[in-house]
């Protein structure tokens, strides 16, 4: 769960972490429970599930506890110790759920003889977001799973931010710990070569978390800044939990670049394409935080692909304008990146870097053999037609354009896509 009040001035909490000056009452103890729950709701959560060896009853005692800490601390006030309060209160539903349970006795043991001090401090967000991305899981079940046991989002939110209906989210949910339960899928960090490919599903994850922040069916072109901002947080966690990894600061730079030009993507609901962004808006901060992240992946020495797409981020970052942009250097990239990702999304951003290096016809060749695989995506048409655009086939560049405009849900998409047809963009 995550309070949607934003507000704006420095205060303080009993956790020591600024609240605004403006929040108070009910206000100020749901801004605090948002980040209560973002901070410690997996650990939490984790921890239960080491002790029961049951993540769904863990997950829903969690849920419980901040459904009566919304209750509690809008009339009785912010405990000394939220994150504490939110502990014990999960352990306490867990306790009564179990009394329901046939041969509790023995689970009670378990959870009793846990020790309870130092829970906090005990990094279990990794353990579970690996249990939660295991192969063995779908991709959207390990979507669905992470963003409600790791991230704690309610099952609306969750609908919303992956285009779904809420009753699909539950069945995949339900069906992602029945098999958690069936096949003993462990939640503990994999070791050696497993976790490799482990970890590059944790961060396909992640990354998926951030590409739906910007994909808000019916919306205008702003993100989804708490869905953006809690894969942003996620790819913090890994990286920092990790710092040996380099992928993991190679993700994390990538998301740090692409959050940087957040301000200049959608002005007034608007998309504002990355060629006609005003780079003054940029983030400066956050672009030099990329920087360091992208450095101490390299300082690791060992490339893989999230890297390279933090470094094709970096290239752009580095031009001044659109047209300083090093081509040529991107197209190189991506050359390696197809070498490790040659998927059809790789390729056809690859077309995009080659039509700036070779011209349109060349690119355009290239993005019409990936016709059977991305005939569906709406990015595909509007590459091949502004493509066709470039080619003066003005004609067949309205009918890619029509075809984009008919795929995609996102109302700022749809608005840019229009004024292309009609000349005006």
């Amino acid at each position: 769960m995550r309070a949607d009040a934003r507000h704006a001035g420095p205060s303080s909490d009993p956790a020591g972490a600024p609240v605004p000056a403006a929040a108070t009452g009910a206000a100020a103890s749901d801004l605090l429970l948002a980040r209560v729950v973002r901070e410690e709701s997996a650990r939490i959560v984790a921890a239960l599930t080491a002790s029961l060896g049951n993540l769904d009853l863990a997950e829903e005692a969690v849920a419980d506890a901040v459904e009566e800490a919304l209750r509690e601390w809008r009339t009785r006030g912010i405990p000394p110790s939220p994150g504490g309060w939110l502990t014990q209160a999960a352990r306490h539903n867990a306790l009564d759920r179990m009394r329901r349970q046939k041969r509790y006795r023995e689970k009670l043991a378990l959870l009793a003889g846990a020790p309870s001090a130092g829970m906090a401090e005990i990094e279990e967000r990794l353990p579970l977001l690996f249990g939660c991305c295991h192969p063995a899981l779908s991709p959207d079940a390990q979507l669905a799973l992470t963003l409600r046991a790791v991230v704690g989002l309610t099952t609306a939110q969750i609908a919303r931010a992956t285009l779904s209906t809420e009753t699909a989210v539950q069945q995949r949910i339900v069906r992602a710990k029945r098999r958690i339960a069936e096949t003993g899928i462990p939640l503990r960090i994999p070791e050696g070569a497993e976790r490799a490919v482990r970890l590059d599903l944790v961060l396909t994850v992640v990354s998926v978390m951030y590409t739906s922040a910007h994909l808000v069916a019916g919306g205008d072109a702003s993100a989804d800044r708490d869905l953006a901002d809690d894969a942003l947080w996620l790819a913090r966690v890994v990286a920092d939990a990790l710092p040996r990894e380099a992928e993991a600061h190679g993700l994390l730079a990538l998301l740090e670049f692409h959050r940087a030009r957040e301000g200049a993507r959608a002005v007034g609901g608007e998309l504002v394409l990355l060629a006609d962004q005003d780079r003054s808006r940029w983030d400066r901060q956050l672009v030099a935080d990329a920087r360091a992240s992208l450095e101490r992946a390299a300082r690791l020495r060992h490339p893989g692909r999230w890297q390279l797409h933090a470094a094709i981020a970096a290239c752009h970052a580095d031009a001044q304008t659109s047209a300083d942009t090093d081509w040529l250097q991107v197209l190189t990239l991506y050359d390696l990146l197809g070498a490790r990702d040659p998927s059809p999304i790789v390729r056809l951003n690859r077309a995009v870097a080659l039509a700036q290096v070779e011209g349109p016809e060349a690119a355009l060749e290239e993005v019409d053999a990936l016709a059977s695989s991305l005939d569906g995506f709406h990015l595909w048409h509007a590459v091949r037609g502004r493509l066709l655009r470039d080619l003066g086939r003005t004609a067949e560049a309205d009918l890619a354009d029509s075809r984009a405009h008919e795929l995609t849900a996102n109302e700022a998409e749809r608005r840019l896509l229009a004024a292309r047809i009609a000349g005006e963009a």
